[in-house]
């Protein structure tokens, strides 16, 4: 028996994303979502959960290139563990939202140029524009340290694409 694995949220980005490559060519972004809880605390004030979140190949370019800190898009996907060995040596374990279609929420106002019909069109692009799944080419590296920020000074990361996602 299989389990179930399966998230939505809706939030704003709490920076502009991240946008890799790996050494095959396939794209990965990473950002993350302040999801609103539903409730107040005892002071009356509303609590944001922040939650990471990754995306693959054509999805991961356009959320490079069409969201930026404040936006407010939907995602849907599953969560995903996994560990590593840090700079410092130490053992990190990371848990992600690891997306399978992003929609992006945020209405266009008439002087930005754009319409909601075009709006339309780039989230449809952005969800249908899956990619090839298997990805070009297999590079046997499984160093997985491709989101740390600065880490790699913009050069192509060095992942597995054994290790991707899907």
């Amino acid at each position: 028996m299989s389990g179930i694995n399966s998230v939505v949220l809706v939030g704003r980005l709490t920076k502009d994303p991240e946008l890799k490559y790996t050494p095959s060519g396939v794209a990965v972004a990473s950002f993350t979502l302040a999801v609103n809880r539903n409730f107040t605390n005892q002071a009356d004030e509303k609590e944001a959960d922040f939650i990471n979140c990754v995306v693959w190949r054509r999805p991961a370019e356009n959320v490079a290139n069409f969201l930026k800190k404040g936006s407010m898009a939907g995602v849907t996907g599953r969560i995903q563990t996994r560990n590593f060995e840090g700079q410092d040596g130490r053992r990190v374990f990371m848990t992600e939202v690891v997306c399978e279609s992003v929609q992006f929420l945020d209405q266009k106002t008439s002087n930005d140029g754009e319409s909601d019909q075009g709006n339309q069109r780039r989230n449809q692009r952005t969800n249908n524009n899956q990619g090839d799944q298997n990805g070009p080419g297999r590079n046997q590296s499984t160093n997985n340290n491709w989101y740390q920020q600065d880490s790699h000074g913009g050069q192509p990361i060095d992942i597995s694409d054994d290790d991707l996602p899907f």
